[in-house]
């Protein structure tokens, strides 16, 4: 039976209430008593790095995740990670750039209801968790309601129902029935060669701005003083008003990276279609494309933590990583 380690960071699946609402406190192995039947398919170790409401997650307690799994990766064939809901697809997103040559099953998941709520979502999800941290494939995903979602397409969708997360422009991996894992034929999933190691540098000096009609672009002197880069969300395919270029050239010039998305959560941006995609191509922009913004958050912050110059940054950003 393959070994597969158990990393608990807290999040409503260990959640108690203590008089004032919910909060993380149900330690690893309790967690693991709740599901004896995967002792039957193969042999775990749980261990609690950290026990927060993930609303609290940072960089910090990123990296501490990825330090585990370096830690402990030659001892074990994968790895499940418990987390809150809330930040879940910004965690998996940051570990699939940490986590370099990767070549092993990196499994997120977590719950609506904590572990001994009644009626939990907690228990199948852990459950599934694990049976996908037993199949032979690599990388980091998130296993909730039953569906195996890349980690740097997860999205949560839903406050309270089960099924929470959604796989956005990119298709499921792979769905459990019966406990029998069935993939998506139309997705291969690489394995990669290379000698694993962590990059968990990260740098949080960037802004994110939701644009509006009639908005205040004060913003941009903040973020030229302050920032290394800025995700604009722009309208529709990319559309972003016409008497902010003159702002974007000034940071661009700058050395500060923009980088171009939209508030569509399908289909992604195209400068191409219409002029004010044509003069912000110039402005040498980098384009978000269909990426969903948790996972341009961490590129972003990844890539300014370990490339130089703009160029560099918008090559690895507009590069296709699945």
């Amino acid at each position: 039976m393959k070994r597969i380690l158990l990393i608990a960071t807290g999040g409503t699946i260990a959640s108690k209430d203590n008089g004032n609402g919910l909060t993380p406190s149900i330690d690893v192995n309790i967690l693991l008593d709740y599901i004896p039947v995967i002792r039957q398919m193969c042999h775990v170790t749980g261990i609690s790095i950290m026990n927060i409401d993930s609303s609290n997650m940072n960089t910090a307690y990123i990296a501490a995740i990825s330090e585990c799994i370096m830690k402990n990766y030659n001892n074990y064939d994968g790895f499940v990670i418990t987390h809150g809901t809330d930040t879940c697809a910004y965690t998996a997103a940051a570990l699939s750039y940490q986590l370099v040559n990767l070549s092993k099953p990196v499994i997120l998941t977590g719950s609506q209801l904590p572990i001994d709520a009644d009626g939990t979502d907690a228990i199948d999800n852990l459950v599934h968790a694990f049976i996908y941290s037993c199949e032979d494939i690599s990388g980091v995903f998130l296993a909730f309601y039953s569906k195996l979602i890349s980690g740097r397409h997860a999205k949560k969708l839903r406050t309270t129902s089960f099924n929470a997360f959604e796989s956005i422009n990119y298709p499921v991996i792979a769905t459990i029935h019966d406990n029998k894992v069935v993939y998506n034929k139309n997705i291969a999933i690489f394995k990669c060669n290379g000698k694993f190691h962590i990059e968990t540098d990260m740098c949080t000096d960037i802004m994110i701005i939701n644009l509006f009609p009639g908005m205040d672009y004060k913003i941009f002197d903040y973020i030229e003083s302050s920032c290394k880069g800025v995700i604009i969300q722009g309208y529709g395919l990319g559309g972003i008003p016409d008497n902010i270029t003159d702002y974007i050239h000034n940071l661009t010039s700058k050395n500060i990276c923009v980088v171009v998305t939209t508030q569509c959560l399908y289909e992604g941006i195209n400068l191409n279609v219409y002029e004010i995609g044509h003069n912000l191509a110039k402005e040498n922009v980098i384009n978000g494309k269909d990426m969903t913004i948790e996972n341009l958050t961490m590129k972003l912050m990844w890539s300014l933590a370990h490339f130089n110059n703009i160029d560099n940054v918008k090559d690895f950003i507009e590069k296709e990583l699945y």
